[in-house]
């Protein structure tokens, strides 16, 4: 069961009497738990019958406590232990788990790890309520999980646009979820979200950016590169050095891979492990540059990388040091 399956059952009155919600990706950790703080139960309910605990900040018996009393002018209670990870004993919940309230909703946000899958409580958890365990996305399912985000608000994005903005805040799906919610506030309702509403309300330019810098010097086009590159240096929030490196380092490895991938375009694609959408991209550098020049690609990569923190570099300036790698790796 994902987050979305345990939303939509409340919506419809199905409930469990126990929730609990572990793993690193927090997106959907958090989703689960505003949604039973702000929606199941009515206004004039929450006042006695929701009870919001952090676990550094409680102990086991305060949980346990909570979660058995009965509620008041209401079918239900909700009990949300937040940060539950932080809390001392809590294998101790054990005994509550095994004989959860019919009464009460517990909802437990278990963040950043999971309890041990061997142990007594986690096979009760399995029995006796509902399991959500996240974890971390892969970077090219993230423009598929923007285009589902924004379809499930109501709305449509542009696949370019989609890319553009993962390009910029990678692998954080909670602030991708704020950057859309802030931006559609500002769009008409029939509005498509494309390149120039990024590049208006997220504050990301459209043409001097990570991903347009990484298909100019895969393309080797020498003149769009040194417009980037400059424009990284007049605005250095726009595409630090610290972020560039590691996505071309990112680029040119991924391409290496293309040289022993048997199989048309699904098939390097699948073998990359990057959306179909950039495949060509992938193939057309790797048309360009060769083996050998991959490979020393990845190698100035490295030397650049140890230069831009200090090492073996007489502190030459981020911009120039961009120039110079770029120089070398398209000649």
């Amino acid at each position: 069961m994902d987050y979305q399956d345990i939303i939509k059952d409340w919506k419809q009155k199905k409930f469990k009497s126990l929730y609990w919600l572990e793993g690193d990706e927090d997106f959907f950790i958090d989703q689960v738990t505003n949604y039973a703080e702000h929606h199941l139960l009515e206004e004039s309910e929450k006042g006695f019958n929701l009870t919001i605990l952090y676990g550094k900040e409680t102990s086991w018996s305060a949980v346990i406590n909570a979660c058995r009393r009965y509620p008041m002018f209401a079918e239900r209670q909700v009990v949300v232990l937040k940060e539950a990870q932080a809390m001392k004993d809590i294998l101790k919940l054990e005994a509550y788990i095994d004989k959860p309230l019919d009464s009460t909703i517990f909802v437990v946000a278990h963040k950043q790890g999971k309890i041990d899958g061997r142990s007594k409580m986690a096979k009760l958890i399995k029995d006796r309520g509902v399991l959500l365990s996240t974890k971390k996305m892969y970077d090219n399912q993230l423009p598929a999980w923007v285009d589902a985000y924004v379809n499930g608000l109501g709305r449509a994005i542009a696949q370019k646009a989609a890319i553009l903005l993962v390009d910029h805040i990678g692998n954080d799906l909670s602030r991708i979820a704020n950057e859309i919610d802030k931006l559609l506030v500002n769009l008409a309702p029939e509005k498509k979200i494309d390149e120039n509403d990024i590049e208006k309300y997220v504050g990301i330019s459209k043409e001097y950016n990570v991903f347009e810098l990484q298909n100019a010097i895969g393309q080797k086009d020498m003149g769009k590169v040194m417009r980037i590159i400059q424009y990284f240096a007049a605005n250095p929030k726009a595409g630090p050095i610290q972020m560039v490196l590691p996505a071309l380092y990112n680029f040119f490895s991924k391409m290496s891979q293309i040289f022993g991938v048997k199989g048309g375009e699904k098939e390097i694609a699948a073998a990359l492990g990057v959306h179909p959408f950039f495949v060509k991209d992938y193939m057309a550098a790797a048309r360009q540059y060769g083996v050998e020049g991959t490979e020393k690609a990845i190698l100035l990569l490295h030397t650049y990388n140890l230069r831009s923190i200090g090492i073996n570099d007489s502190g030459v300036e981020d911009g120039e040091l961009m120039k110079e790698l770029a120089y070398k790796i398209m000649n």
